[in-house]
């Protein structure tokens, strides 16, 4: 496999929404810490080992930093963007918990509200790729398998 090029060229639509997907974490990082913080308590699930407190305190400076790198680190956009990914994927079972243990938080009192938000999860992981060119990077170092075994 090839290596992975950090920063791919990317269009101004690509910019604008890594742009705004940070923007994005960064506030919701910082609702993390301040106004919202009760409300996040509520949807971390009761089987993780930690004070839901510290999971969400935890959770909100994870957001703000990886907020910024999406939006200062662009020469490793596209490790950026996959670590991105993995944060949103790394959270995907405590929105699931919310679902199938029924937890209101949000606004999400009924189960096809807590149902309608898990399809968005993907959508943050495809947005997260797809911003920062690593959608385009990981395809293109995955086709070239033969290319690392001539480095």
């Amino acid at each position: 496999m090839k290596a992975l090029e950090p920063a791919p060229k990317t269009s101004k639509a690509q910019m604008v929404g890594r742009v705004l997907l940070g923007l994005m974490l960064i506030n919701a990082g910082v609702s993390h810490l301040t106004y919202a913080r009760l409300p996040f308590q509520a949807q971390v699930p009761p089987w993780v080992p930690l004070n839901p407190d510290l999971v969400v305190l935890l959770s909100g400076c994870v957001e703000i930093l990886l907020g910024l790198a999406l939006v200062a680190l662009y020469r490793h956009k596209a490790y950026v963007g996959i670590i991105v990914a993995l944060f949103f994927i790394a959270i995907f079972p405590g929105n699931i918990a919310q679902y199938t243990e029924h937890r209101a938080a949000f606004g999400l009192q009924t189960d096809t509200a807590r149902l309608v938000r898990l399809f968005f999860q993907p959508l943050l992981v495809a947005w997260s790729l797809w911003s920062t060119g690593a959608w385009t990077a990981l395809r293109q170092a995955w086709s070239h398998p033969s290319e690392a075994a001539e480095k």
